[in-house]
């Protein structure tokens, strides 16, 4: 059996896909944080670890080819970053070519077969990027949490502690999204709010995007304007590329589920999207692609990659009626 590796490298967790031929999935694994910008060599451990689970009994000598989509891959030129994963590959058993490409391109190609584009990613980090031959060409953002990163689930849930910080200035928290930031942290007090947030690495403040997004739902308005705005500047983002040769493709968590910064974004966007839904299976097609024919290839992502096709720009998601899976 004749075997590919994709591979997803995020800054909050590492999932790896290993296909057959045929494009079927015949192993999946995940492990902790992949972005060796953020985590350092320890991003190599974690991606051997989701790679070795996604391996399971499968024999490594039999995987063909395998593709990493990593966020900030320039700096796997890094001497210890690179040791570390040629440390990895060796430990895993893997001796076939394996490539490490921007997380943009495998996100790109989880949505769409095309070759050119765009793509737009608000996970815990978020940049857009214009994709032409399945190449990063120009990007617009993807700054970091201190420069960038605008609209967010690291942006969003920062913004949430800092409104709820300055709302809260008596003794009792306010309702609404202040009150559930304050459960979430277990505190009492602005005070130890600030403590709480002054303990928390930049990357923990993703893991609020989710309250927010439910308290939109629940009809907060601080909730409403903090996700209007996270949308608004991921929109802004997008069209620093200018006009897409290709599909725009939609990707991270804040854009493939159903999130009111979602919803948002399909508004503001003007061309034809769609959504990827496994960025790591995305990697794995990318690594079908160098063992096969391009047309055998493009027959296969349907499979490797199913999507729900194409949103019109003028498409409006109702809570509680779209689903979006991943």
């Amino acid at each position: 059996m004749v075997l590919v590796l994709g591979v997803d490298a995020g800054g909050t967790a590492s999932r790896a896909v290993v296909a057959d031929a045929d494009g079927t999935v015949v192993g999946r694994g995940r492990a902790g944080p992949g972005n060796p910008t953020t985590a350092g060599p320890a991003a190599a451990r974690a991606i051997g670890t989701a790679v070795r689970r996604a391996l399971g009994d499968h024999d490594p000598a039999t995987v063909a080819a395998g593709v990493v989509g990593v966020a900030g891959a320039a700096v796997t030129a890094d001497p210890r970053i690179a040791a570390a994963f040629a440390d990895e590959w060796a430990a895993t058993g893997l001796n076939c070519p394996v490539t490490v490409v921007g997380d943009a391109v495998t996100a790109f190609a989880a949505g769409t077969a095309a070759p050119s584009g765009a793509v737009l990613i608000a996970g815990t980090g978020a940049v857009a990027a214009r994709i032409g031959d399945r190449r990063v060409c120009r990007t617009a953002d993807g700054l970091g949490w201190l420069l960038g990163d605008e609209g967010s689930g690291l942006w969003l849930g920062l913004r949430a502690v800092r409104a709820a910080a300055r709302a809260w200035t008596g003794p009792v928290v306010p309702a609404g999204l202040a009150a559930r930031i304050a459960e979430h942290a277990a505190v009492d007090s602005r005070d130890a709010l600030v403590r709480w947030a002054g303990g928390r690495p930049p990357a923990a403040f993703a893991e609020l995007a989710p309250l927010v997004c439910a308290a939109v739902a629940a009809g907060d308005p601080l909730a409403e304007r903090l996700t209007a705005e996270a949308a608004a500047r991921l929109v802004a983002t997008l069209a620093e590329l200018g006009p897409a040769d290709g599909p725009v493709v939609l990707a991270g968590g804040l854009l493939t589920r159903e999130t009111p910064v979602r919803t948002a974004v399909l508004a503001g966007v003007r061309t034809p999207v769609t959504t990827a839904r496994d960025p790591a299976a995305g990697a794995a097609w990318l690594a079908l692609r160098t063992t096969t024919d391009p047309g055998r290839a493009s027959r296969l992502h349907a499979r490797m990659c199913p999507v729900s096709g194409s949103l019109s720009a003028s498409h409006r998601v109702c809570p509680g009626r779209q689903k979006d899976s991943g």
